[in-house]
């Protein structure tokens, strides 16, 4: 149990890592790819942060379709962003 809850923080670690830095990026030089995938992460992180909700913390509710419709909500928003934004 112990192990697993560090395996779902470390693994969390990473991605909003990169959504801090998409997010600086976008903010820095206002490039509109940055921000939807500054998004896109964002909403990856609280798909990884609800898998550690789910499993650890209270493990006997079942939160499996909010994490997929997190990440897809994700997805979504960065494929809006590389298909009406691109140049």
């Amino acid at each position: 149990m112990i192990l697993g809850a560090v395996v779902y923080f470390l693994g969390a670690r990473p991605i909003i890592a990169k959504k801090a830095m998409l997010l600086r990026g976008y903010i820095s030089g206002r490039k509109k790819l940055l921000l939807w995938s500054g998004v896109c992460f964002t909403g990856l992180a609280l798909s990884n942060s609800l898998i550690f909700v789910d499993l650890v913390l209270v493990p006997d509710v079942d939160l499996y379709r909010w994490r997929l419709a997190t990440a897809a909500i994700a997805m979504v928003i960065l494929l809006y962003g590389l298909i009406w934004e691109s140049d």
